[in-house]
């Protein structure tokens, strides 16, 4: 059960990070304040600490996609006919994970206003579904369904 949620934090982690850095010099800023600014949620403090908030920011990324992970693993293994559809399950699971953290987790924390803009909505879907759930489903698909010989 840990290796899934290893392999998917580290693989749907690194994938959404890239995709936020990238995004972030799209839109002209730069990668250590959006890193501060992640951290902030739980430290307030990251926004003024440099390179330290930066690396909590990183920490705290990846702490929430192992708890993304290990829900996902727990739910896949009370329900393991879920794993018969990794892609339909995996953008199920992203559609959901958006709505947590963008509908609930972050105007809770930051008291951004709701709805969020449109393009907002279309990179946060993309990221949550391509970059998180799929890729969650099919790591858990790879280490959880029973193999025939």
């Amino acid at each position: 059960m840990l290796k899934p949620i290893a392999f998917g934090t580290a693989v749907a982690g690194t994938l959404d990070i890239l995709f936020a850095m990238i995004l972030t010099i799209a839109f002209g800023s730069e990668i250590g304040s959006m890193l501060r600014r992640v951290g902030s949620g739980p430290f307030p403090q990251a926004v003024e600490m440099g390179a330290a908030g930066s690396i909590i920011g990183l920490l705290v990324h990846f702490t929430l996609m192992a708890i993304m992970a290990a829900v996902f693993v727990v739910l896949v293994r009370a329900k393991p006919q879920l794993l018969d559809t990794p892609y339909r399950t995996g953008l199920a699971y992203g559609v959901i994970t958006y709505f947590v953290m963008n509908w609930l987790v972050v105007p809770l924390r930051f008291d951004t206003p709701l709805p969020p803009k449109p393009l907002s909505i279309a990179t946060q879907l993309f990221a949550h579904i391509v970059l998180v759930g799929i890729p969650m489903a099919l790591i858990a698909a790879r280490y959880l369904k029973p193999r025939f010989a």
